[in-house]
């Protein structure tokens, strides 16, 4: 994986008993690597979209939001993409459970959301065009959704496209703002990726493009406790018996 990848991650990786190798470069020259490995050697690619079961065990997450809504989908959906297989995942579970005849009527708006620091998705998206180009220099601090070229672009495009979507880029800024904002007022720490969800939102409403009646869902993906470097928390330290001066 990049070495880059926050060290939490590294961690359960290596507990779990898998050979780590950490790459000077991107995830897409991780895959890289991982494909030679595969082609010298006949390991089966469990990477993105190489294999059936990822996307479908994404797809649960749209079946889930149709259940705990009762049926009745919300209008928008947002979710940070990366690699892309989380919006192709719901986007295949809605369009299952309309053939089904379990949900009717227009279909969520899904929304594709990705930092200014890498969002190839978002500017092919401006330009009504059916593939992306890799992003040089991609940078982020939400390791999920940096990916300067998916493999499944297209399939992503495709679910923004039918569903009268959008793609949005948000600043890093904005992504640690809203991590810090839900921490404050809801108890909880979400991951980065999570939290440009949150921003996102807040830009599109401000936009217009959400409008005020509008059921919004905001995916997080994972906790915020996988990226302890991103705040810092060193507080005084007091000695014994003394007080706090406020």
């Amino acid at each position: 994986m990049p070495k880059d990848a926050p060290y939490v991650t590294r961690v359960e990786v290596s507990i779990a008993g898998a050979h780590l190798y950490l790459i000077d470069g991107l995830i897409s020259d991780a895959g890289k690597i991982v494909a030679r490995l595969v082609c010298e050697n006949g390991f089966y690619d469990a990477s993105t979209l190489k294999e059936p079961y990822r996307i479908e065990g994404k797809k649960t997450m749209g079946y889930e939001i149709a259940e705990q809504l009762n049926w009745d989908l919300p209008d928008v959906i947002l979710y940070p993409t990366g690699g892309g297989v989380g919006i192709m995942g719901i986007y295949k579970a809605i369009l299952e459970l309309k053939e089904l005849g379990w949900i009717s009527g227009k279909l969520p708006r899904l929304v594709a959301v990705q930092s200014e620091g890498c969002a190839p998705i978002v500017k092919t998206w401006q330009e009504r065009k059916k593939e992306s180009e890799f992003w040089d220099k991609s940078s982020t601090k939400a390791f999920g959704i940096n990916v300067p070229k998916a493999l499944g672009d297209f399939l992503v495009l495709e679910a923004l496209y039918e569903t009268n979507g959008y793609a949005i880029s948000v600043s890093e800024e904005s992504i640690q703002k809203s991590q810090q904002q839900a921490a404050e007022l809801e108890g909880n720490f979400i991951c980065p990726e999570g939290a440009a969800t949150f921003a996102a939102a807040y830009e599109l409403r401000k936009r217009n493009w959400i409008k005020e009646d509008e059921t919004v869902v905001c995916l997080n993906t994972g906790q915020g406790i996988k990226y302890p470097d991103l705040f810092s928390a060193e507080p005084p330290l007091l000695q014994k018996g003394e007080n706090i001066v406020i």
